[in-house]
């Protein structure tokens, strides 16, 4: 018999996978994003930013989800026009407090920056920050008052309160004035190291905080000075940038004359615009906010020692009471847009993959930063994606550190938690402006409970399962698990395509939150013979706290998803330990509460309600009774139990107060009605002489209250009011005989 060939295989037809697109600002539109040394990438974020937690997001998904290499680099602005006087400002305001002067001095001090408030509000045009110099000063005026009043009591306590709260609420403009008066004197250059320190130091407990990873490098411009030096050297030798005045400037005319070169590549529309050159020329960092922003230090004599109003300082030269390091070109400094191309390129080379920033930088700091390192390196591909954030506003202003309107992480942190700010950012799209307000922190707080919520639920049966009390997990699928799985399956790819698209994190959660959804309704299922399937809803739980974790939402330490975290790094975890003795309790519970329920003992009902509702809340453990035993055990943070509880109490009360209002209007209305029914139809009317002037003898009215004849009409309609009436006062008579 002749052997039987092998059938033909085919493999089954390609399904499109969708792939990594991210908006480039350089193109304005999504790219795909591909990276140079395949799944290696090299990424460098522009300072400290309001950004952090958006690009902390977009790094953990490449990272975690797409699984690239990332080499993350981040700098700090240690040296530029605000650091430094901010610097000599804390400097010489701590000078100031050291010499302890006596009152009058502290006064005339403050008379004379009282006056220079007053010239700065007359001359300033921008209203916002008219506006906060308005109330700068009213503080100001209102602290001089206390203290001339003061003063004239003669209390020496209260002189001395009210010469501290001057000084307190005078410190910025007094600040100011000192640095205006006295800021040349500073030579000390270790107070301009002393301060950035500090405020990095700061930044950085922040940012951990926020659970925001720290950058593989952190690069720092005041260790960078001899390679910025370099750098400038060169792209002097390429002939675009020339020394004026001790200064180096690049020149952008020629630069963009090149062929290959293109200046403002980012925002071209910009080109030529002195004021925007101006006002972004220094950037500056005050990492206790959410908002870093700028300040103008370009004095006229440097503005005329350009070739043009768009040439812009690689390099500075220093003036008195500013820190300086030797140059070719004198002493001075680096300006602010050299800095990140030097270090950048010192640790990434000539082409970086990545560039990360808030969209305010995009002119002139970015487009700036694009020209020096092309020009050094001679190419037009220094950067292959630009990712700008959007703006945070607090509740629909423009956040603004230098107007005082501002949110420390902070003040941030007492009133929400790390993942309900990082849960807040998520539900938005990261290039896109977010408004920090109570309506944005009540959905980013909703979002979280509706999440820990199916978790405690998941997790309470996957105990049940354990000790035996329901079901095992390997059931027979019915049309119900089919359809979930379905969902499952179908969320699993929608997320995918979402954070495909641009790192759409917020229309992932949406469809995670529809999942979500779809279990609720499915463990809502009140069929007498449904069991839910634990495994199936063990795995979507799973699914959902990876996802939480790639985006930095759900730390090692927490305890919201799956699996069980420690509470600490010994090991110990509080949940798996307290457990087993709440779930003894909770059984005993619902032992006695069935027998009880069995022999209609409502003393012991109550007691059973009482330690459901005010004992084990109290301790972090909720109880959710069911139809049929056992009831749901929940570990949960006591504050919300706590608060949950209140929140019960004021709804009952709320529905004893409404039950106790209807009660009164019912009786109100029984009263009403016994003494309608105590009236003989024929004085019913009697007693409406703002309506009517004349009656018949039945007690009938013949002509209104302005003496007119009643027409036939309207005396039909009374007389069938009187018939009601005096059918009521006959029930009336015969109900008291």
């Amino acid at each position: 018999m002749a052997k039987r060939t092998q059938p033909k295989w085919e493999p089954p037809s390609r399904t499109a996978v969708p792939v990594l697109k991210l908006y480039n600002s350089l193109t304005r539109q999504k790219e795909e994003f591909i990276p140079q040394g395949g799944k290696k990438v090299t990424w460098y974020s522009c300072g400290p930013t309001v950004s952090y937690i958006s690009f902390d997001i977009l790094r953990r998904v490449l990272s975690d989800y797409f699984k690239y290499d990332v080499h993350y680099v981040m700098n700090i602005t240690d040296i530029d026009d605000k650091i430094i006087k901010r610097a000599r400002q804390h400097y010489l305001f701590g000078q100031y407090l050291k010499q302890e002067h006596k009152l009058p001095q502290i006064l005339e001090d403050v008379g004379a920056v009282v006056k220079k408030l007053k010239g700065n509000i007359e001359t300033t045009t921008d209203p916002d920050k008219k506006l906060m110099l308005d109330q700068m000063l009213s503080r100001v005026e209102l602290a001089v008052g206390e203290v001339e009043s003061a003063v004239k009591s003669n209390d020496a306590n209260r002189i001395m309160s009210a010469r501290e709260l001057l000084l307190q609420v005078a410190k910025d403009p007094l600040s100011d004035w000192l640095d205006g008066t006295l800021g040349s004197s500073v030579t000390d250059n270790s107070i301009f190291h002393d301060l950035p320190r500090h405020w990095e130091s700061e930044f950085h407990k922040d940012m951990d905080a926020l659970n925001v990873l720290r950058p593989n490098v952190l690069t720092r411009v005041s260790e960078y000075v001899p390679e910025i030096i370099d750098y400038i050297k060169k792209i002097i030798e390429r002939g675009l940038a020339y020394e004026a005045g001790g200064s180096v400037y690049f020149d952008v005319a020629k630069f963009d004359s090149l062929e290959n070169h293109h200046y403002a590549k980012l925002v071209p529309e910009a080109f030529g615009d002195e004021k925007q050159l101006q006002d972004g020329e220094d950037y500056t960092m005050n990492n206790t906010c959410f908002k870093y922003v700028g300040d103008l230090s370009v004095g006229k004599d440097r503005l005329n020692e350009k070739k043009s109003a768009t040439d812009f300082a690689l390099w500075k030269k220093s003036k008195a009471g500013e820190p300086s390091w030797d140059s070719p070109w004198g002493s001075g400094r680096p300006g602010w847009h050299i800095e990140c191309s030097v270090m950048a390129s010192a640790i990434m080379g000539s082409s970086i993959d990545i560039h990360t920033g808030g969209v305010d930088l995009k002119f002139p700091h970015h487009d700036n930063e694009l020209a020096q390192s092309e020009a050094y390196f001679d190419n037009d591909c220094w950067i292959r994606y630009f990712l700008h954030s959007g703006h945070l506003t607090i509740s629909g202003c423009k956040m603004s550190k230098s107007l005082k309107n501002f949110v420390t992480i902070q003040d941030a942190l007492k009133k929400h938690s790390a993942r309900q700010l990082r849960l807040a950012f998520l539900l938005h799209s990261w290039k896109d402006t977010l408004d920090y307000s109570e309506n944005t922190m009540e959905v980013a707080v909703i979002y979280e409970r509706m999440l820990n919520e199916f978790f405690l639920n998941v997790k309470d049966l996957s105990r049940n399962v354990a000790l035996g009390t329901t079901n095992d997990s390997f059931q027979k699928w019915s049309r119900k698990e089919l359809d979930l799985q379905q969902k499952f399956s179908e969320t699993k790819d929608s997320v995918h395509n979402f954070l495909c698209d641009n790192v759409d994190t917020a229309g992932a959660l949406k469809t995670i939150r529809d999942l979500v959804s779809s279990c609720n309704l499915y463990l809502g299922d009140k069929s007498q013979d449904f069991s839910p399937n634990t495994l199936l809803l063990r795995d979507i739980a799973l699914y959902i706290t990876e996802l939480l974790r790639t985006f930095g939402a759900l730390p090692s330490d927490s305890s919201i998803g799956f699996p069980l975290a420690s509470a600490d790094n010994s090991g110990f975890n509080l949940e798996e330990t307290v457990m087993p003795y709440v779930r003894i309790l909770a059984e005993f519970r619902d032992s006695v509460r069935t027998q009880a329920r069995e022999t209609k003992d409502v003393e012991i009902l109550k007691q059973c309600d009482n330690l459901r509702d005010n004992i084990l809340p109290t301790v972090g453990v909720r109880l959710e009774d069911r139809e049929v035993p056992p009831a749901r055990v929940k570990l949960v943070d006591k504050e919300t139990l706590l608060k949950e509880r209140e929140a019960k109490q004021r709804l009952e009360e709320a529905k004893a107060a409404e039950k106790e209002r209807k009660k009164v209007e019912l009786a109100q209305a029984a009263a009403l009605k016994e003494a309608k029914r105590k009236v003989p139809p024929s004085e019913m009317f009697l007693q409406e002489t703002d309506k009517y002037s004349k009656f018949d003898e039945t007690g009938l009215p013949t002509h209104d209250a302005a003496g007119k004849e009643i027409s036939k009409g309207q005396q039909k309609k009374l007389q069938k009011l009187q018939a009601a009436q005096a059918k009521l006062h006959e029930e009336y008579l015969a109900s008291i005989k």
